[in-house]
């Protein structure tokens, strides 16, 4: 049989996706330092394994909700939608500034990318794009890329209703895997990985270790189960982020981040998570296929 855990060892650009539930204490929503200190150093150790790295975190508008709570309530308020708006420019500042300090005490330089839509689907923003994020790598920077929330208003919306659009991290983070030619994606969540079924509602669920490819039965499984209540992300977004991944020649996994540490055993070969085995589709195309993810 195939040891197909073991090439995990010779990937040398990562895409890691860390979600909302993942960085927040559940009891409170304010941000637990030590799981975020921790993922810093794990991810500052694989740079220094030689490889690239990427970081696509969640948690903006949680973030500046808890800031701005003092001041809600002072004057008239615009409208729910703007209030979230406020919330993710508040917050984005306020998790870049956490990043950016505990990447410094490893001498880590980072740096912010925030996109929308138009990053892909404009031929120029895309092309603008591709560049920045490969000059970053080439010195060595690691990228810690999110939505801009601040102006992307239907993904907000999109956030709320829980579609499978870019308004989630998973997605979003396969969109940033192909952008940058990545040749393995991580989706860091509050789950194992894939099942047959939401093994919260049925116990004779089965973990399933490999996806050899994934098909018709397998999205399926995905629309049955659902994700975290904190974050946007369910299964069935990170379905359409390993069609991505693996479309563009990438390798994902989906494990659980209760420990982080998990990044280095996967990238070691061990048997974590679901891993997803790429298949590129030199047809596919991405532009496209993210322009249709925003249409009814």
């Amino acid at each position: 049989m195939t040891d197909y855990r073991k090439r995990m060892q010779e990937k040398q650009r990562i895409v890691v996706k860390i979600g909302s539930s993942s960085l927040q204490h559940p009891g409170t929503g304010d941000l637990d330092y030590i799981k975020l200190e921790k993922l810093v150093r794990v991810l500052c150790d694989i740079r220094n394994q030689g490889k690239d790295v990427v970081l696509v975190t969640s948690g903006a508008i949680a973030v500046g909700k808890k800031a701005v709570k003092p001041y809600k309530d002072k004057g008239e308020q615009t409208s729910p939608l703007a209030y979230k708006q406020a919330c993710a420019a508040v917050g984005q500042a306020r998790l870049m500034m956490t990043y950016q300090k505990i990447f410094a005490e490893y001498n880590q330089i980072v740096a912010q990318i925030l996109m929308t839509k138009n990053t892909i689907v404009d031929n120029m923003n895309r092309v603008n794009a591709h560049n920045t994020f490969s000059e970053l790598l080439r010195m060595g920077i690691i990228p810690i890329v999110n939505e801009n929330d601040t102006i992307a208003t239907y993904e907000i919306h999109f956030k709320e209703d829980g579609d499978t659009l870019i308004g989630d991290n998973d997605t979003l983070s396969a969109i940033v895997a192909a952008l940058v030619e990545a040749d393995m994606l991580i989706l860091l969540s509050d789950i194992d990985g894939l099942y047959t079924d939401d093994p919260h509602c049925n116990p004779d669920a089965k973990f399933i270790e490999v996806v050899e490819e994934l098909n018709e039965a397998y999205r399926n499984m995905g629309k049955a189960s659902t994700g975290s209540n904190v974050g946007t992300g369910g299964m069935n977004t990170k379905m359409v982020a390993a069609q991505i991944a693996t479309s563009v020649g990438a390798d994902m996994v989906i494990a659980n981040s209760r420990d982080v540490s998990v990044l280095h055993r996967i990238l070691n070969g061990d048997k974590e998570g679901t891993l997803f085995l790429s298949h590129r589709d030199d047809s596919f195309n991405l532009p496209e296929f993210v322009d249709n993810l925003h249409k009814n």
